[in-house]
């Protein structure tokens, strides 16, 4: 379950019903309904007919949980500034790439000051936030004068870097020192990206969010992420575990009977996990496990229900059996 700050307003939308999308849904995201057509289960948006604070608020509601860059930075004259950042990844291990987003600010079409130090001085630090300093960050985002020095005003401590001339933020988890490679500007108007190409050279990583393998603890290190509007998500209370497909030849959902694969009880989850299976069971074995467990006449529903419940609780080689019968 994902934990959220400053919960909007409920945005449901009930099918089909057009008026209740433009009272609850175009009051959060502003869209001007002029330029959105309304079909079954979707709407369709050109981004050429809607303004760009409208396009904005789309894309950043869709796209989420964002990580989030908390990036200081010096001017030439050695003043700090220090902002976050939620257009933001990794990129490359080798060489180490981060790439993050000071965009050009909708309103007025002004840059921010990380973009003009990083010009600069060609330096950045990227430090990672977590939950214990999400409210110190966010007020560093205010948009204080130039020369101001954020960290002060967010009652952050300032730690001397090894390489690069921005300090770190002390409290943070993980920093990440790094030397801009790249600056790509993708447009001159407001909302346009700035992406930052920095390589790490080098890394600081707190000994309270390793675990006994020197590897980073997701639960420990209790990142946040942006969302949409006010909200953000803690990342520990919203994670769950997928093995990954790398780790075995899954036989796919195209193996699954059709009446499974079309199944209105199975999830689309359900058949994802069905389909991570190495192999499926052979005929025999599905004869022999009706007749121990003495599966007679079994409707499409029931088999269905029993699969569904088998999944639930991991023994997926017992769900085939189900479905294969």
């Amino acid at each position: 379950m994902s934990f959220c700050f400053q919960a909007p307003p409920s945005k449901n939308l009930p099918f089909g019903v057009f008026h209740h999308f433009k009272k609850h849904y175009s009051e959060f995201y502003s869209i001007n309904l002029t330029f959105v057509s309304y079909q079954k289960n979707a709407l369709k948006l050109n981004p050429k007919d809607i303004e760009t604070a409208q396009l904005h608020s789309i894309m950043l509601g869709a796209v989420q949980p964002r990580p989030i860059a908390f990036a200081s930075t010096v001017d030439a004259n050695g003043k700090v500034n220090l902002s976050p950042y939620s257009f933001f990844n990794v990129f490359s291990a080798n060489p180490p790439v981060m790439i993050f987003s000071p965009a050009r600010r909708v309103r007025d079409n002004s840059v921010k000051h990380t973009l003009l130090n990083a010009k600069a001085t060609g330096e950045v630090v990227i430090n990672i936030v977590n939950y214990d300093i999400v409210q110190q960050m966010s007020l560093s985002s205010t948009e204080y004068g130039e020369g101001v020095n954020e960290f002060e005003k967010a009652g952050l401590t300032e730690a001397k870097s090894d390489i690069v001339a921005p300090p770190r933020v002390a409290e943070s988890p993980v920093q990440f020192e790094c030397k801009v490679k790249e600056i790509v500007e993708l447009g001159q108007e407001g909302g346009a990206g700035n992406l930052i190409i920095c390589e790490v050279v080098m890394v600081h990583v707190n000994d309270n969010v390793l675990d006994e393998y020197n590897k980073i603890d997701p639960f420990k290190i209790d990142t946040v992420a942006r969302m949409g509007g006010n909200w953000y998500c803690r990342s520990k209370d919203a994670m769950f575990e997928v093995p990954k497909p790398l780790a075995t030849l899954g036989v796919g959902v195209d193996a699954l009977p059709e009446h499974a694969r079309k199944s209105d009880i199975l999830t689309g989850n359900d058949l994802g996990k069905l389909g991570n299976v190495e192999r499926v069971p052979e005929q025999e074995e599905v004869v022999a496990f009706a007749k121990a467990e003495q599966l007679f006449n079994l409707s499409t529903t029931d088999k269905h229900n029993r699969a569904k419940e088998l999944i639930a609780k991991g023994e997926l080689l017992a769900a085939w059996n189900y479905l294969l019968l």
